[in-house]
């Protein structure tokens, strides 16, 4: 039974995220935290014999596969008061009914970063070295010596852009800080300058940032002021045999316009995240040699994915502390989030 002394608690996600995110010591965690019932996961929330359960509930942990709260299902949740969402984006979940009662939700966003920015961290070295279009390649003597002639090759004496000084840009914007060959700037209309300073990039506008950068690493939200930032006229402005990296949202790069520039070799692309996704399957992105296509791999998967439980439990663990919570999601902070 249900200890009266601490909240009552469920995870609402799908099974497989379930099975993921909560190995045994992260539900003894949660145990030891929450008056959990017996069913620990309740996966499918519309089910009408729920009510009982779902009336005494007090917080939900939830991640993929949670269910919008609506109005219909907020009357079943009388005493909802906080989620505490492992995963991302709470987009798919709230409503404006959700904000009028004032119920407390919080991101896992930032322990998601951790395995994107290492990603992005891989992806642009390897964009310095010109990975995509060597790979398979054969090289006899004569085409080593031309390999020493390039100077566009390598990690030295390069600039790197970070367009979106989010929780993932920040991030990458410190890994970079061992590579003393590489210069860093960062466009973000929002960003202080003083604080990417000390970061040890320099804030510039996208426009001067483009025709300067070797690499550039999107890192923006999808908005509808972010639709198709990177379109023709700044993939113009790039540098010849610039990569453009993006694990944020295909909707920030005109994958027409992208086609265009990659399909002549001048820019390189390596794409975890496309717009549509995934890519139609006859789609020339996909046959190109200089243009990497990855099937959303940046995020949280596998083992890394606990880090998001990990996050979860400390933001209701503070909550039964009486903290104020490291990571809430508002309204108006919504509006500027991925």
């Amino acid at each position: 039974m249900p200890d009266a002394a601490r909240p009552v608690a469920h995870a609402a996600m799908s099974t497989d995220a379930f099975e993921l995110l909560f190995d045994a010591a992260r539900r003894e965690r949660f145990a030891s935290l929450a008056a959990v019932p017996d069913r620990m996961l309740l996966d499918d929330l519309s089910d009408p014999r729920l009510d009982a359960e779902l009336a005494e509930v007090e917080v939900l942990i939830t991640s993929w596969g949670a269910p919008e709260f609506d109005d219909a299902l907020l009357a079943r949740l009388p005493r909802l008061r906080a989620v505490f969402h492992a995963a991302g984006s709470v987009r798919a979940q709230v409503t404006e009914e959700f904000w009028q009662r004032g119920i407390r939700i919080t991101t896992a966003a930032e322990a998601n970063s951790v395995p994107v920015a290492e990603f992005t961290l891989a992806a642009i070295l390897f964009a310095g070295k010109r990975v995509l279009p060597q790979i398979g390649v054969l090289v006899s003597e004569d085409d080593a010596g031309a390999q020493l002639r390039q100077r566009a090759i390598g990690n030295l004496d390069r600039t790197v852009g970070i367009v979106g000084y989010s929780r993932i840009g920040r991030r990458v914007v410190d890994l970079l800080r061992p590579f003393d060959g590489l210069r860093v700037l960062v466009a973000d209309p929002f960003a202080d300058a003083d604080e990417v300073a000390a970061a040890g990039a320099a804030l510039v506008p996208l426009e001067r940032m483009l025709p300067e950068v070797d690499v550039l690493s999107l890192h923006a939200p999808a908005l509808p002021s972010t639709h198709h930032m990177i379109a023709a006229p700044q993939l113009a402005a790039l540098r010849d045999g610039a990569t453009v990296i993006n694990t944020a949202r295909g909707s920030l790069i005109d994958h027409d316009a992208l086609l265009v520039e990659a399909r002549t070799g001048r820019l390189d692309a390596i794409l975890d995240v496309t717009d549509p996704e995934p890519l139609p399957a006859d789609s020339e992105l996909l046959t190109l040699p200089n243009v990497a296509v990855t099937p959303h791999l940046a995020g949280s998967l596998g083992g890394e994915a606990r880090r998001l439980t990990d996050l979860a439990l400390d933001e209701l663990e503070a909550y039964i502390a009486g903290r104020e919570p490291r990571y809430p999601v508002t309204a108006e902070t919504l509006s500027l989030m991925a």
